[in-house]
């Protein structure tokens, strides 16, 4: 596991179906349960192939101020990880997030930020349970409506998500984990320039990638989606989810949306028409980011999350 940064500590949440592992910079915790920490609590949810980690650069620019919560997600690193794809369903991933909020937080109220697969969590839950939330922030991360618009009309965007049909192919756990995982490295290096990839966050990588089952369990979030991503060349398939109006899936709660406009993998049509789904928007852009922009442009983020923190909790 990655070195906890200064200050930050762990531990394991029973969420019911799962046990999810939690890094957080409490002050404390009352009755082995309640976070005894009174500063505006975050929570961070990691995506693709990534853990608790991955939003760590934006800590060291938030910590002093606010109560910090970062789980690994079912299926990644040390939390739990259920094998049947069934068990990765939105409506569970949603779930564990809140019996985590529930356990650590009590009734608080949180802002909750995700990134990829983590925003695709966020953006669920905030759209079904608002009234746990002072707000959401996704980098680099799509509403699902709108995702799923993009992949029957937009060609650029259904080209680029083609590596769906990778992740989700028989025995892709396998091919990912060949030659010391290095088709799940090449995940990150396929979208971006990656510098801050250094031998020790490889590493860190691979081991959380090493348990039994992990691979399998990490890509059944893309079995499980309800998103679906025709082939190039092939009709459109009936799709639900394109169907879905304002009324069934807005977000009521404010929303920044912070986008690394050089996101190969996410491109900018993923954005139209949020704000008919997000009344109360805001979308900063990160010129020279890209889909890892939350490595990248750690302290743009932590200012940008830091603002809508102020401004909404």
């Amino acid at each position: 596991m990655t070195e906890l940064p200064e200050g930050f500590s762990s531990t394991f949440v029973d969420c019911g179906e799962v046990r999810l592992h939690v890094v957080h910079n409490a002050a404390g915790v009352d009755d082995g349960r309640t976070l005894r920490d009174d500063r505006s609590a975050i929570v961070f949810l990691h995506g693709f192939p990534e853990y608790w980690a991955g939003w760590q650069p934006v800590f060291r620019y938030l910590s002093k101020d606010y109560l910090l919560i970062a789980p690994d997600q079912r299926g990644y690193n040390l939390s739990d990880a259920p094998q049947p794809t069934e068990s990765y369903a939105a409506s569970k991933l949603v779930g564990d997030v809140l019996a985590m909020a529930d356990h650590l937080l009590g009734d608080r109220k949180f802002t909750l930020c995700g990134h990829d697969w983590g925003a695709s969590v966020a953006y669920a839950l905030a759209i079904r349970h608002s009234a746990r939330l002072n707000g959401l922030v996704i980098a680099n991360g799509v509403h699902p409506v709108l995702f799923q618009r993009a992949l029957l009309n937009d060609e650029r965007q259904k080209q680029a998500s083609q590596y769906f049909h990778i992740l989700t192919a028989e025995a892709a756990a396998e091919r990912m984990t060949e030659h010391d995982f290095a088709r799940t490295l090449s995940m990150f290096e396929k979208f971006s320039h990656t510098p801050w990839l250094d031998d020790a966050t490889r590493s860190a990588y691979r081991k959380a990638w090493s348990g039994e089952g992990r691979l399998n369990a990490m890509l059944n979030w893309y079995r499980a989606s309800p998103v679906i991503v025709p082939k190039p060349g092939e009709p459109n398939p009936d799709a639900p989810l394109a169907l879905g109006t304002p009324e069934q899936f807005s977000v009521r709660v404010p929303h920044l949306l912070v986008w690394g406009m050089k996101d190969q993998a996410l491109l900018p049509v993923l954005r139209r028409g949020l704000e008919e789904f997000a009344p109360d928007l805001r979308v900063v852009e990160i010129y020279e980011g890209d889909h890892w922009v939350i490595h990248t442009h750690p302290e743009q983020i932590a200012t940008q999350i830091r603002a809508f923190a102020q401004s909404t909790g």
